[in-house]
């Protein structure tokens, strides 16, 4: 028999705190994805890295984790959420403190895999956690809230973070600043989450896992090596076995009792649309984001700090814009909302376009903030009509979904944005001949390496180089830029037609006050 009019718990204090604790680590492992753009110079000056090598460097982390959270998300239920976020917690701090000390550019890559399978353990985690302790309704949405604004600063303001650290400290730092944040987590875990636990989970299916790494990595290998290197047999191939292996992942989903990924979802116009939505936005995000930086440093010539501080003017303007969201979404639909701002942020990438090699900060500053403040709604609005659309059996893989398609979306931008403005870049460096061979062949690489080749020639045929890397490097920019803008405005279409029909969110709930915070705490207690 179903009890019917009886109003879910509400969470209490010891609820909310835990929630600080959640979204920290959060908040730090999207970090981790793009906290190393500012890095790359000096790890690539440090260990003698290639261009295909930076690559991996910056994306492998996110690809791991997007292949990797499904499955944790499984594990976790079959052994407990807490002790599977607390081990990969664990395991996040002690790899970070290796990355931190890697010697060779193959040791970082291996390291920085081995880190995105720990954070995998953290998104899916903190989603149970959240979707378990905040039953009422309104809670749950404020929550969510929450989680996804944690997420998206993170990967904004990553950038930043990392350049205050390469002021002050060696590029390591970028990794070991995880550390104390974990150990926040492993002291106030245990003190603050409930143990979760689903008896009924099904059978983690390791063929699904194999499948879906092994689309992934291929396809992406196969496009880097192509853009970079011309065509050749053994890319070509690996790209067409990865896509092979997908068609093979979605038709065994398709099969399965308990499968994977719910496929099933994608029927569902607003959670396909808004699954879409934040895959695409968190491409154009992550490749632009790493552009945008070592134009910064490389093109402006600023310093690690001096490109941080830069970096926070659009930062605090998408933080003005998250908290603007709340109130405007609850009298306008997020529908409008979401294109209004994919608009604006098209506005802000066409300025892009504009940048030029001498003076080109100031346009390319004040397009980032407007893509930043177009773009804001999208972290916070997107989780919560995903989420408010999947029917409640099938919100956990939704919640799934939706983390895998912010991580897999981020990585996915730096490897093919990042590709495709290699391309453009060594298809318009023209170098003098009095540059060496050897010189002209490195600074092809990327612009990170032809700043490395400068500082080993003499002055004036470093300035050559620079000189040429620099001009190439902001048409790279410049087109790459034209392409996004115009997938803004598809975004904002996509956007209207899936999502319109949405109405206004309803008011997120007041905070529990000193009378009620006891309470709740009880009852929510009880019931988790």
């Amino acid at each position: 028999m179903t009890v019917t009019g009886v109003a879910p718990p509400s969470a209490g204090r010891r609820q909310w705190w835990a929630l600080v604790v959640l979204a920290l680590p959060t908040f730090m492992a999207a970090m981790d994805i793009t906290a190393l753009f500012l890095a790359l110079p000096h790890i690539s000056a440090d260990l003698h890295t290639s261009n295909t090598q930076e690559l991996w460097i910056t994306d492998v982390y996110g690809f791991l984790i997007a292949g990797f959270l499904v499955t944790m998300g499984t594990l976790g239920d079959r052994v407990g959420r807490r002790r599977v976020l607390l081990v990969g917690a664990t395991a996040f701090g002690i790899l970070s403190v290796v990355a931190a000390y890697s010697t060779s550019p193959e040791m970082l890559i291996v390291v920085r895999a081995l880190l995105g399978i720990a954070g995998a353990t953290i998104m899916p985690s903190t989603l149970a956690f959240i979707m378990t302790m905040f039953q009422n309704p309104k809670q749950m949405s404020a929550a969510i809230g929450v989680w996804a604004t944690s997420m998206l600063a993170g990967i904004a303001i990553g950038p930043a973070i990392g350049g205050l650290l390469l002021g002050a400290f060696w590029w390591g730092s970028v990794f070991l600043v995880a550390v104390p944040v974990m150990a926040v987590l492993l002291i106030a875990g245990p003190k603050l989450l409930p143990d979760i636990k689903n008896p009924m989970a099904g059978k983690l299916d390791l063929l699904s896992v194999l499948l879906s790494l092994l689309t992934i990595l291929p396809v992406i290998y196969g496009l880097k090596e192509t853009v970079s290197h011309g065509w050749s047999p053994v890319p070509v191939v690996v790209f067409v076995l990865g896509l092979a292996c997908g068609v093979a992942f979605v038709m065994r989903q398709r099969r399965l009792e308990n499968p994977l990924l719910d496929l099933s979802l994608f029927a569902i116009r607003t959670v396909s649309g808004g699954l879409v939505l934040g895959l695409l936005f968190a491409m154009i995000q992550g490749g632009m984001g790493l552009l945008i930086t070592q134009f910064l440093q490389i093109v402006g010539g600023y310093s690690a700090l001096e490109t941080a501080l830069w970096l926070l003017i659009p930062s605090g303007v998408m933080i003005v814009g998250i908290q603007l969201t709340t109130p405007i979404s609850q009298k306008v639909r997020p529908g409008v909302i979401l294109m209004t701002g994919l608009v604006i942020a098209s506005i802000g990438m066409f300025l892009l376009t504009q940048v030029e090699v001498v003076g080109g900060t100031t346009m390319l500053i004040i397009g980032s903030s407007i893509i930043y403040l177009g773009g804001s709604p999208i972290g916070v609005l997107v989780n919560q009509v995903v989420m408010g659309a999947a029917p409640p059996e099938r919100m956990g893989s939704a919640a799934s979904l939706q983390s895998t398609g912010g991580e897999l979306g981020v990585a996915l931008g730096i490897a093919t944005m990042g590709t495709i403005a290699t391309g453009f870049y060594t298809n318009s460096l023209t170098l003098p001949d009095d540059v060496p061979a050897e010189a002209a062949d490195g600074a092809r690489e990327s612009i990170a390496s032809a700043a490395a080749e400068a500082g080993q020639q003499p002055p004036e045929v470093a300035g050559d180089i620079l000189t040429a890397a620099q001009s190439a490097f902001t048409t790279a920019l410049n087109s790459t830029a034209a392409i996004c803008t115009l997938a803004f405005l598809a975004l904002a279409v996509l956007a209207y037609a899936t999502i319109r029909h949405i109405p206004a969110l309803a008011p997120p709930p007041a905070p529990p006050t000193d009378d009620t915070a006891a309470d709740a705490d009880e009852k929510a207690d009880a019931s988790t």
